[in-house]
């Protein structure tokens, strides 16, 4: 698959899923440093296994020491604190776990094609490990492809309104606990795509997305 980004916005080619219904998914999310993919380092990795015809219960959490000190913002955000990073398995450790779990699934992620894959394609270089080759589904990909219309940035908070969701008690920014919202969101999604009589996810590279806004918040502590 092949992104290309530009300052407001991105676009993919290169990828072609299908079926889309009744295939079992791995839902995947990480934890960082700070939200720039091109400077931040990856403290949690979160996946679940998913298919929209049975109940898996099939899960995945670790933690990653991060190679730069977490921010007092992003620990107050996420939990994970720099005490945490001590005791924290490596990148590579916790990289080479998360492979044997996702295994050949398709990924499906949130916003992921602007910072998990960016951030994990930097973090492979650095480390010297293979990236892996499954194909990614983007939650907000797919959901930019079947309303045109709508020209708000696809954010997770965009899209639990959206659906109505029922996210309370779920602890946003956990990895894993994020992975149950994004589950949500692509069964919603999964439910759209079947009314419309569409079983594949295609890239189009006349389609593009808004990318998300970074927060004053973050641009403060940097």
């Amino acid at each position: 698959m092949k992104t290309t980004f530009l300052n407001h916005t991105y676009t993919i080619e290169d990828i072609d899923v299908s079926p889309l219904q009744g295939q079992t998914y791995c839902i995947f999310d990480l934890e960082g440093t700070g939200i720039l993919p091109d400077r931040e380092s990856v403290t949690q990795f979160g996946a679940m296994l998913f298919n929209n015809r049975d109940q898996l219960h099939e899960t995945f959490s670790t933690l990653s020491r991060a190679e730069k000190p977490i921010p007092q913002a992003v620990a107050q955000l996420t939990g994970i604190t720099n005490e945490d990073m001590i005791t924290a398995p490596s990148f590579i450790e916790a990289f080479h776990a998360f492979t044997d779990f996702i295994g050949d699934r398709v990924l499906v992620t949130q916003a992921g094609y602007e910072y998990d894959l960016p951030i994990l394609r930097r973090h492979c270089e650095l480390y010297g490990l293979p990236m892996f080759n499954n194909d990614v589904l983007d939650t907000k990909a797919m959901f930019t492809y079947i309303h045109p219309e709508i020209t708000e940035v696809i954010s997770t908070d965009f899209l639990i309104q959206y659906y109505s969701l029922h996210t309370e008690g779920i602890q946003r920014h956990d990895a894993l606990a994020d992975c149950t919202i994004i589950a949500l969101i692509f069964e919603r999604i999964l439910e759209e795509y079947w009314v419309l009589g569409l079983n594949e996810f295609t890239a189009d590279p006349a389609r593009s997305m808004k990318r998300f806004v970074i927060p004053e918040m973050y641009l403060n502590d940097n």
